[in-house]
């Protein structure tokens, strides 16, 4: 299928400086969880985009100095000649497919915890940081700011010699250039202070330097966040904005834009819940009016024709794309071959984003499970090793897990079923989607149904069999099927067991009619009274989203938690406006509160941390805190019981108990994903289908094999030709 010939523009060169990008498609830096410690890792992702199409791709923020260290979290570093080469392994493998490399130069500033470093960072003003925990750094003097600026030099010099094409001095997400511009930040009176041409100097002479450095080798590029969206005070887009593009053109050869700050950086990196994609326009849009550069411009974009519109209508000139890179590598190849409903669409649910806040590498992705696993166990998104042997499979299930082990099942030449009694791939999913601003997590299922459709048309003697009758053991028994995958998922707890006792709730119970699980609100079958309750235990997604949901259909709503509620929306950056919308929504939380007991209409509930400070042995059978004397009654209408998931593993059960069965039928092996194996995120229960799929001819694959790992080796040395030495001292 060819391409729609208006999509043609996406796909013209565009010249930055001493440069050529290919086309329009352009991996802007983001973060994976590799940095220079893990160059493998950090070489197979970017590479897999240059073998996808992508004209460009950057590493995530590269810290230039130990003063700018983020540990808990992994950037990529520059500080010596081991991060050159180790980055080097990036840009070679880049470059074998004809696609640039770039570098983001970070400089910390006041958001640079240093706690592997113990450095003192260095900034504008001394402030303490809204984002990280008890970080100041100290004012800069003159000979400060001169210091700073040569380490960005230095930076850009080991940054050509590691083969990077593309140099950024970064200014965006209130780093260091960013709060010498902003007065937010930037409290000083000197003439690095006060007036818009003052506040722009640092950045104005770092960009000059830089590229007196590497400008003939490099393309100089900044990445500036052209309104802080927080109103008056800060960066505003038609204020300083506009004025300092205009300053700084004649300095660099590539603009790339955007919004916000670091301490709300879902404002940038907007997840779907809130924001549609291109939902920056109204504010990056303006650069063009006043800048001669090429110019790039983010927003999660999934869509050719959106991408065309923001190129046509003049808003960009270059498609900048993080979250979407991850979702398809092969993005702009499916594209350029007019292989739309084969892109694996981003959902915008920020996953990918929550690893690396959490400070836990590597990088994971709801859509495309093979994110993260490119070198460390060899996965590509496009291509499977071909089938083992002639086994046939029954995958039971048709939820995340199931339909992605039947998939990539097929995509090997496997003979597959995939079974489920309900109408439609998805499993829980076709719930979750109809939660406030989930819809496009729908994109998930729409994708494997699309492509299992496709399998299914290749390989007549594989199908889908969907609305069907539950199974039983005996029905597997007789299927006919070599191996058998149960992908049967998770459900919430009726009787209210909870992480907090581990024990069921004394009156929770999901069959009275009023109280209800969320499949049940999800159903519709019962009538939800004015007065809602929501027990909360559960720290993602579903409690909120239930507060948002039924609020705004006009009841009143209080949300008991025992657990921080939305607490990995923190990682997901939903947590501000999620919040900001239960509030609009007159939402009551009651949080460190959890329930002891349900009667009708009522549940007795306490503090949390109501039993004493103090602990003291009191021999067995007394607890050695004081009684707990904050209990209270709270009445409802309805209570919904947001406590806990269980694993549906009864028909696996029930299988592994008659496994002396197994060969007279032709079985040879039972295997359990998914949710059904433990309940967790979707980007996991993918995961589990993909990594079974792969590795189904192994001796057990119902477990992992191992990994590459990239480790420190000890008595190797970091640095090349280095030498290694420890003296013990007594």
């Amino acid at each position: 299928m060819a391409r729609d010939p208006k999509h043609d523009i996406l796909f013209e060169p565009i010249q930055i400086g001493p440069k050529t990008l290919r086309n329009r498609f352009y991996q802007v830096p983001h973060c994976i969880g590799a940095g220079s410690d893990k160059p493998g890792f950090q070489a197979a992702h970017r590479s897999m985009k240059a073998e996808g199409g992508w004209a460009a791709m950057n590493t995530e923020y590269c810290s230039i100095h130990p003063e700018s260290d983020d540990t808990h979290r992994l950037s990529a570093r520059l500080w010596d000649e081991g991060d050159v080469r180790n980055l080097r392994a990036m840009t070679d493998e880049v470059h074998k497919y004809g696609a640039l490399a770039g570098v983001e130069m970070w400089y910390g500033g006041a958001h640079a915890p240093c706690m592997e470093s113990r450095a003192t960072p260095r900034g504008a003003s001394q402030i303490a940081s809204e984002f990280e925990t008890l970080t100041y750094c100290k004012e800069m003097d003159l000979s400060d700011i001169a210091m700073v600026q040569q380490y960005y030099v230095d930076a850009a010099y080991r940054a050509r010699d590691a083969g990077f094409d593309i140099v950024y001095v970064y200014g965006a997400h209130a780093y260091l250039p960013l709060q010498f511009l902003n007065p937010y930040y930037n409290k000083r009176t000197d003439g690095y202070g006060g007036s818009l041409e003052n506040r722009a100097r640092f950045w104005l002479e770092t960009l000059e330097k830089v590229r007196r450095a590497v400008g003939d080798d490099c393309a100089i590029a900044t990445r500036f966040a052209v309104d802080s969206v927080y109103g008056p005070g800060q960066i505003e887009v038609e204020v300083d904005g506009m004025k300092f593009v205009e300053m700084a053109d004649p300095l660099i050869d590539l603009w790339d834009v955007d919004v916000g700050d670091i301490a709300e950086w879902g404002e940038d990196a907007g997840p779907s819940r809130f924001y549609a994609q291109g939902h920056q326009v109204p504010w990056t849009k303006f650069v063009k009016q006043v800048s001669k550069k090429p110019v790039l411009g983010v927003g999660r974009y999934t869509d050719p024709e959106k991408m065309t519109e923001i190129v046509t209508k003049g808003y960009a000139d270059i498609i900048g794309c993080a979250r979407p890179s991850i979702a398809d590598p092969f993005l702009p190849k499916k594209i350029e071959e007019g292989r739309y409903d084969d892109v694996r669409v981003c959902i915008g649910c920020n996953v990918c984003i929550s690893r690396w806040e959490i400070g836990g590498p590597p990088m994971i992705c709801t859509q495309n499970a093979t994110a993260g696993e490119e070198y460390r166990r060899g996965w590509h998104p496009e291509k499977f090793p071909k089938k083992g042997s002639d086994d046939s499979f029954l995958v039971v299930g048709a939820g995340p897990s199931g339909s992605e082990c039947a998939r990539v099942l097929m995509e090997r030449g496997y003979t597959t079923h995939l079974y489920d009694s309900a109408e439609k791939v998805g499993g829980h999913l076709n719930s979750v989607v109809t939660l406030p601003g989930l819809g496009e997590w729908g994109y998930h299922r729409d994708y494997r149904e699309t492509q299992l459709n496709k399998l299914v048309k290749k390989n007549k003697e594989s199908q889908i069999a969907l609305g069907q009758k539950r199974l039983s053991a005996d029905d597997v028994l007789n299927y006919g099927a070599d191996r058998v995958v149960i992908a049967t998922g998770s459900s919430w707890n009726t009787d209210g067991t909870n992480c907090l006792t581990h024990d069921p709730i004394p009156g929770a119970d999901a069959s009275q009619p009023d109280q209800m699980t969320p499949e049940q609100v999800f159903e519709g079958k019962k009538k939800i009274g004015k007065r809602v309750v929501i027990l909360n235990a559960d720290t993602y997604f579903m409690a909120p989203s239930l507060a948002e949901k039924l609020a705004t259909a006009g009841h009143e709503v209080t949300v008991v938690s025992g657990v921080h509620l939305g607490n990995y929306m923190h990682f997901t950056l939903e947590y501000p406006n999620m919040m900001r919308r239960l509030h609009e929504l007159h939402v009551e939380e009651l949080g460190d509160h959890f329930c002891s007991k349900i009667e009708k209409g009522r549940l007795e509930i306490y503090n949390i941390w109501g039993d004493g400070s103090r602990r003291t042995y009191r021999g067995p059978g007394v607890s050695p805190r004081d009684a707990n004397t904050t209990h209270r009654w709270l009445e409802f209408d309805t209570l919904i019981l947001v406590t806990g998931r269980h694993s549906e593993a009864g028909l696996y059960n029930e299988l592994k108990a008659r496994e002396s069965e197994w060969a007279e039928n032709g079985l040879k092996a039972v295997y359990l994903i998914g949710d059904a194996e433990a309940p967790r995120l979707i980007a996991d229960a993918t995961f589990t289908g993909q990594r079974l799929a792969r590795e189904i001819e192994e001796a057990n694959p119902q477990y992992a094999l191992p990994y590459k790992r990239e480790v420190a080796v000890w008595g190797a040395a970091h640095m090349p030709g280095g030498k290694f030495e420890i003296e013990y001292k007594t």
